[in-house]
């Protein structure tokens, strides 16, 4: 690892203290839905206010998979902004070897972080070579199942209570002109396959592929459930029903058009701006309906070594945002809107909502390790091609897809 070319002067123990001179700090990130926009003000808002510095908001659309190109060129080509958000994985790691990420290790040294993270493997991304490199700032998993109150009320039957439940009411949905699955375009269909593999594989199909990268897993009967399960979806989604965010698929759940979803606990940050309740306006199933595990990820936060010559007071701003990310304050205030689960243990929880609890109540199983998570970018980004091109094209058999999906997790490193 190079040494970096700039180094803070400002004593650890200043870290926390108001700035004596104004600093802009532009802050890089793919939250742009309702929800997501309404958590990261948060995060801005405790920053300002004890810091006296200015967050300089830089949101880039197209989720990871838009955003993450345009930050790593950024960082690459000598333009690098002050923080960025990204995967909690594998996401930066050839930025991190190519010493182009700050080393956090003294930044937050004296916070005791291994004993409040509420999952120490989140940070195993974050370290090389003795640094850490980023702070995990929530977990999110997409292990849930999302269903429509309004939509079950619409065809007289209860709200599923699993998977097989949700699968078995689609014909009455179908005759009542009701989508079985609201299905966004682009990325949301991405983590689909793992949310499966997840609820209806169960954790030692995930460690087996994710962890193990063992190609004869993804060809057992297993993971055949798994590629069945996203044929059978498939059926009931076409791309004339798709629409343009997730969130505007949250709006299809609470007005009963579409009765259910598969997606990341982020789409609770959508629902609740939107003024839904869960339990009333909808249903949340953890694993869908099934796991006592669930596959866990979320988002982290690094800072970009700044080019010689940058102001001091913003390499300062960098070492006092880091702090503040996973402070309790800024840990409550930002996960309670993002609807993702904190990373810290010593945080009161009891204005968390239905959903946020059920995952809460999970994590004392342990984490998953997901896709993003223990994959590399190149691994996903092809697994995330097959997914996408199984989707639309129906002349890929189930036994074509396991293949290419074997061959991919057979070459992964």
């Amino acid at each position: 690892m190079k040494k970096f070319a700039v180094v803070a002067t400002m004593a650890t123990a200043l870290l926390g203290s108001t700035a004596i001179h104004a600093a802009e700090l532009e802050v890089t990130h793919w939250w742009t839905s309702a929800g997501e926009a309404a958590a990261i003000a948060e995060f801005a808002k405790v920053f300002e206010e004890e810091t006296g510095h200015t967050w300089v908001d830089s949101a880039l659309s197209g989720s990871g998979t838009g955003a993450n190109p345009v930050i790593i060129s950024r960082i690459i080509g000598g333009d690098p902004m002050g923080a960025t958000q990204m995967n909690t994985g594998r996401d930066a790691e050839e930025l991190i070897q190519a010493g182009l990420m700050r080393d956090l290790t003294e930044i937050v040294g004296d916070m005791n972080i291994e004993e409040f993270y509420v999952d120490a493997s989140l940070l195993e991304p974050c370290r090389y070579e003795g640094g850490l490199y980023c702070l995990p700032i929530n977990i999110h998993s997409w292990d849930w199942l999302w269903l429509s109150t309004a939509a079950y009320e619409e065809i007289g039957q209860p709200v599923p209570t699993n998977w097989d439940e949700y699968v078995a009411s689609w014909p009455a949905l179908q005759e009542a002109g009701i989508l079985p699955f609201g299905l966004a375009t682009g990325w949301p269909f991405s983590g689909i396959p793992g949310a499966l593999m997840a609820g209806l594989g169960g954790p030692e199909l995930v460690l087996a592929i994710n962890r193990d990268k063992d190609p004869e897993a993804v060809r057992g009967p297993e993971f055949r459930k798994v590629a069945e399960a996203l044929d059978n979806l498939r059926s009931v989604v076409s791309p004339e029903t798709m629409v343009p965010s997730f969130g505007d698929v949250g709006n299809q759940l609470l007005e009963g058009t579409a009765a259910g979803n598969i997606h990341g606990d982020w789409l609770a940050g959508d629902l609740q701006i939107a003024g839904g309740v869960p339990g009333e306006d909808y249903e949340c199933l953890p694993g869908l309906g099934f796991g006592t595990q669930l596959s866990g990820g979320g988002d982290s936060f690094y800072f970009p070594v700044l080019p010689e010559g940058t102001d001091p007071e913003v390499i300062q701003a960098q070492e006092q945002l880091a702090r503040i990310l996973i402070s309790p304050e800024a840990q409550l205030n930002f996960n309670l809107v993002k609807g993702s689960m904190p990373i810290r243990t010593d945080i009161d929880l009891s204005g968390a909502n239905a959903c946020m609890q059920k995952a809460i109540a999970l994590l004392d199983n342990g984490l998953l390790p997901s896709g993003d998570f223990s994959l590399s970018s190149d691994v996903q980004q092809q697994l995330q091609d097959l997914n996408t091109e199984f989707l639309d094209d129906d002349s890929i058999t189930v036994d074509d897809y396991i293949e290419r999906y074997a061959s991919i997790i057979e070459s992964a490193e």
